[in-house]
């Protein structure tokens, strides 16, 4: 799962500026798998609207306000991408839309947006803003109700490959003690067939089996460090 959390510029910047970051979010969305539920999030100062036209596969005609640039920019941004707009997707009454209220209590619009990639469209039941949460800020808490269906642990510890330990190379007493486990090993298994008939399929089990129990009994395997799953770029 990649989540990407980001505070777009304005209308009331230049197009360098907006040009700047859209071009560096770009980049971010790029680096996630396709593969990956990816959910992009927080204040795009993006009003959408209701009228979808254009845009049926990124937004539902559940919006508010009217388009404005940051708008275009945002929904163009997720057509490209594959993304969706959570909060134009779910019918609300219009106080549970509106993201952000100014200051002086004229102003109200939809401008913090939750997207997901449209692969995962079905695993997101709701969004809305939930404006009993006290955050201390001019914008109101925006929830998304999810619902996903996870690989049970067990099946993916299965699929997790062990890798030995082959980080001594100039480990001369390691060197030579595997050298002499697996020719022990090897002699061992030449004895075993000696005398009696077989087929290349034994031979190559016996090598196999050779050589990996003598890596498990003198590397030993690596340890398994799991990626960290929040980055900040």
């Amino acid at each position: 799962m990649n989540i990407i959390q980001c505070y777009a510029p304005t209308d009331d910047y230049n197009e360098d500026a907006k040009d700047q970051f859209y071009n560096r979010l770009q980049s971010i969305i790029e680096k996630c798998a396709t593969k990956d539920l990816t959910i992009l999030m927080r204040d795009f100062n993006a009003k959408v609207e209701t009228d979808n036209t254009g845009y049926e596969d990124v937004m539902g005609r559940h919006g508010l306000g009217e388009r404005n640039e940051n708008g275009e920019r945002f929904a163009n941004l997720c057509a490209f991408n594959k993304l969706v707009i959570g909060g134009t997707i779910f019918p609300h009454k219009r106080i549970h839309k509106i993201t952000w209220t100014s200051p002086d209590h004229t102003t109200q619009n939809q401008i913090d947006h939750i997207c997901i990639n449209r692969k995962f469209r079905r695993t997101i039941e709701d969004v809305r803003t939930k404006r009993g949460a006290d955050i201390a800020s001019d914008h109101h808490l925006l929830v998304a109700r999810m619902k996903l269906k996870l690989k049970r642990y067990w099946t993916m510890r299965r699929t997790i490959s062990q890798k030995f330990n082959t980080a001594f190379p100039r480990d001369t007493d390691r060197l030579n003690k595997f050298q002499i486990v697996l020719s022990n090993k090897f002699q061992a298994f030449h004895d075993l067939l000696n005398g009696e008939g077989t087929t290349m399929e034994n031979n190559w089990k016996g090598i196999k089996e050779a050589i990996t129990s003598t890596c498990h009994e003198v590397l030993g395997h690596k340890k398994h460090h799991h990626k960290e799953w929040i980055a900040v770029d």
